[in-house]
């Protein structure tokens, strides 16, 4: 059997195959990579229009009791405990090394918690919770919802026809709500740097609305290779290439996603694993790299994997993501250099193929993002 016959399919496989999709293992699952329109256009139409994705190798869980939000506060450098009714939060799970296990999404669902984590990690998040819960919090893996993307500028108008009430949330609201007469759990949010939602929505019931929204004349499917490029021009991570085990929040540049209240100076500072190295790194600001963004002088795009150079021939680091750029018009990529090298406009030179091609360190996101924040 070839490795796409043991792969999981997401609900939308079908869907995807009648719409000429090419596709590729990826994270356990037959998952699309491009469609008929190809990669650079369908990024493009995503910055333009409307694009969806099928993200529905997502993992999907709910934490429920009382004590929830404190025991998965315990876990991330993030606040679970004040997240307001109706908001998501971009969070972390940290090993005692102080390295990114995973990063997630926490949304209060009044109820329960509904967190969602990346494909790659699912088995291990899982575990993870499971030996670290307290009793009276219990974990549900959900297998009978798929999850899609809407990302784009004219997203909160196609939505709107099939719900309006989805117009008024703002970035990182989130509702359980009816679209089109289906129950789903909606955010506004994504991956592409665009205005949003992503749509929790009964396995069952994908497809039919997956097919009600690509009818609308604004919105294409958009497979892994743009939705790759569109979050790496809006300066996002990518979980297993920009963020590992062995990278702390403060080398990723991610201070701002730990909490004010957890930091050193908190009401309810530290208390999450690898703390102490987190929070020292933090004050004493001394780390051997730090992750940036690098702009091409040349067209040729610098790739994962590319080693970067100083003047003088010596290695400095190494490049996590890149792309072409569709829409910056130039290469980007994502790297991690030793700290001497990461303030923005410090020339290096990347190792393209033998080739030294001089690259310059500057700000992140390389196209800015427009989330809709009222």
């Amino acid at each position: 059997m070839t490795d796409q016959e043991t792969c999981l399919k997401t609900p939308l496989h079908a869907v995807h195959l009648e719409a000429g999709a090419k596709m590729v293992p990826f994270a356990g699952y037959d998952m699309p990579v491009q469609y008929p329109l190809g990669v650079k256009k369908e990024h493009l139409h995503t910055r333009d229009a409307a694009g969806l994705f099928d993200v529905s190798h997502m993992g999907q869980l709910r934490l429920k009791g009382q004590g929830a939000a404190a025991a998965l506060e315990a876990l991330v450098p993030v606040d679970i405990i004040d997240l307001p009714s109706g908001k998501q939060r971009y969070a972390f799970f940290t090993n005692e090394q102080g390295g990114i296990m995973d990063d997630l999404m926490v949304a209060n669902l009044d109820d329960h918690l509904f967190v969602v984590v990346n494909a790659a990690c699912k088995a291990q998040d899982i575990a993870h919770l499971q030996a670290n819960l307290p009793q009276g919090v219990e974990l549900e893996v959900i297998e009978d919802r798929a999850l899609l993307a809407l990302q784009g500028p004219k997203a909160a108008e196609v939505l709107a026809r099939f719900q309006p009430q989805v117009a008024d949330m703002l970035f990182m609201d989130v509702q359980q709500i009816d679209i089109d007469g289906l129950k789903c759990i909606v955010s506004r949010s994504g991956y592409t740097g665009e205005d949003g939602y992503e749509i929790s929505v009964p396995s069952d019931k994908a497809a039919e609305l997956a097919n009600k929204l690509t009818a609308c004349e604004e919105v294409e499917w958009i497979g892994l290779g743009a939705r790759d490029s569109l979050r790496l021009e809006c300066g996002l991570c990518l979980y297993g290439h920009d963020l590992d085990t062995t990278t702390t929040p403060v080398e990723a540049s991610l201070l701002w996603g730990i909490s004010k209240p957890r930091r050193a100076d908190g009401e309810r500072a530290g208390g999450f694993p690898g703390a102490d190295i987190i929070l020292k790194q933090i004050e004493t600001k001394d780390v051997v790299r730090k992750r940036v963004g690098l702009v091409g002088q040349t067209k040729a795009p610098v790739r994962e994997g590319c080693k970067l150079f100083d003047a003088q021939d010596n290695e400095i680091g190494i490049a996590t993501s890149g792309t072409a750029g569709p829409t910056a018009g130039k290469p980007v990529s994502m790297a991690y250099v030793a700290t001497e090298f990461a303030a923005i406009g410090t020339e290096v030179f990347a190792d393209v193929r033998g080739k030294k091609l001089p690259m310059t360190v500057e700000k992140m996101p390389f196209v800015p993002q427009r989330y809709y924040r009222g």
